[in-house]
C-alpha cells in the first residue's frame, strides 16, 4: 500500500487512488480557507487543489494540463492538481499558500 505523507500525516491508501480523495478521507483538505468549499469538486476545473507531489504519481491528464496553464497557475510550476493525480506509489504532497496554493515559497 503507497503512503501519502502530508502536513505530518502518513496516509495509507490504495495504488490508483485520486490523491485528492486520499487527503479529504484521512480529514486534510488539499485546499486552502474560503476554496474548501468555493471549489469544483474534483472535476478539475477550478484549480483550487493545486499541490506540490514528490513521488509516484500518474501522468497530468489533459484537463489538469489545460486548467494549469489559466492563470494565476503556471504550466512550469511543477504543480499538479490533487482531483486528477492518481496515487501510483509513497508521494509527499506540499500545499503553498494562496486560494489556489499557487505562492510557491514566497511567504504570502
Amino acid at each position: 500500500m503507497p503512503t501519502v505523507r502530508f502536513e505530518g500525516a502518513e496516509i495509507e491508501c490504495e495504488r490508483g487512488d485520486t490523491l485528492r480523495d486520499v487527503l479529504l478521507a484521512a480529514g486534510l483538505s488539499p485546499h486552502n480557507g474560503r476554496a474548501a468549499t468555493a471549489n469544483c469538486r474534483g472535476h478539475g476545473t477550478c484549480g483550487t487543489c493545486a499541490v506540490h507531489v514528490d513521488g509516484a504519481v500518474s501522468e497530468p491528464t489533459r484537463r489538469e494540463r489545460l486548467r494549469l496553464r489559466v492563470p494565476p497557475h503556471d504550466p512550469d510550476s511543477g504543480l499538479r492538481l490533487s482531483c486528477q493525480t492518481t496515487v501510483e506509489g509513497d508521494a509527499t504532497v506540499t500545499k503553498f499558500p494562496g486560494f489556489w496554493g499557487q505562492h510557491l515559497g514566497d511567504g504570502e
